[in-house]
């Protein structure tokens, strides 16, 4: 495994390696996280081969800023678009129509909607802004298993596969993000 990332001018280091097609571990708000860029196939590929998940499930993409992932809110009714900034930053995930399918099939998986969020965790948020936009954001542990809660674990189950980590501290929420489904209100985790 690369070395840590361990100071916070590091980020920009962090997220050139994200732009270079690797895998990084970083913690979120409340389990530690695998990301990379969402636009790089194979990047995506690998994050999921790490991970044991089928593409088919979809994955997460996490952003610093509302900013960030305003082209998938352009075409939501002036309601949907209240109810998600209200819980934004945070730790909600939303289920928004991807209407213009300008979101990769790799980051959707067999889904219409993208999973989004826009995190409060500061490190997240400056590791998403200094990338320049959404990246993925998945738990860190192979399918069928507990999330990583500390960087020891994820050392311990994917130090080998992954290329190197953003070090920092856990936010303060106890599970992981509540995925809700924006129409139709159905909370999925």
């Amino acid at each position: 495994m690369a070395k840590a990332v361990t100071h916070r001018w590091q980020v920009r280091q962090a997220a050139n390696r994200l732009l270079n097609g690797e895998v990084l571990a970083y913690p979120t708000e409340a389990v530690w996280g695998l990301g990379c860029d969402p636009e790089n196939e194979s990047a995506t590929m690998r994050l999921l081969a790490i991970k044991n998940r089928p593409v088919h499930k979809g994955l997460i993409l996490v952003a610093g800023s509302v900013d960030q992932v305003d082209f998938l809110l352009e075409t939501l009714t002036p309601a949907q678009r209240t109810k998600i900034l209200a819980t934004w930053p945070g730790p909600t995930t939303w289920l928004i129509p991807d209407d213009n399918e300008v979101v990769p099939w790799w980051i959707k998986g067999d889904h219409t909607s993208v999973a989004v969020r826009v995190s409060a965790h500061p490190l997240v948020a400056s590791l998403c802004l200094a990338f320049g936009g959404p990246i993925v954001s998945t738990s860190a542990n192979k399918a069928g298993q507990r999330p990583a809660r500390t960087a020891l674990n994820v050392i311990k189950h994917m130090g080998q596969e992954i290329d190197g980590m953003l070090c920092g501290s856990l936010g303060s929420e106890q599970k992981p993000s509540r995925i809700v489904d924006l129409l139709s209100d159905t909370v999925l985790r």
